[in-house]
């Protein structure tokens, strides 16, 4: 299926966090929504690929120690379920 070069931001939680697609190679799959040989009214639609292929290529453009906002939220800021105590 359809891949991507990225370039993107390395988090100190071990994320990488895709900041700009460089390019795509195109698979030439019919049944792929990302490829451009997908007809408009396909006929076998909500069956078709609808996701990329992981990355052929990942430049990383910048480095960080910070979480990304998601590992953040659930790590740093007590993101999980509050437990309410019993009485």
């Amino acid at each position: 299926m359809c891949r991507i070069h990225s370039e993107g931001t390395q988090h100190g939680c071990g994320h990488y966090i895709i900041t700009r697609e460089v390019n795509k190679r195109d698979c030439g799959n019919k049944f792929c929504m990302n490829s451009s040989m997908h007809p408009p009214n396909c006929q076998h639609c909500p069956n078709c690929k609808r996701y990329l292929e992981p990355d052929y290529q990942e430049t990383v453009t910048r480095k960080t120690t910070e979480f990304c906002s998601h590992c953040d939220y659930w790590f740093k800021n007590n993101g999980g379920a509050v437990r309410q105590e019993r009485s």
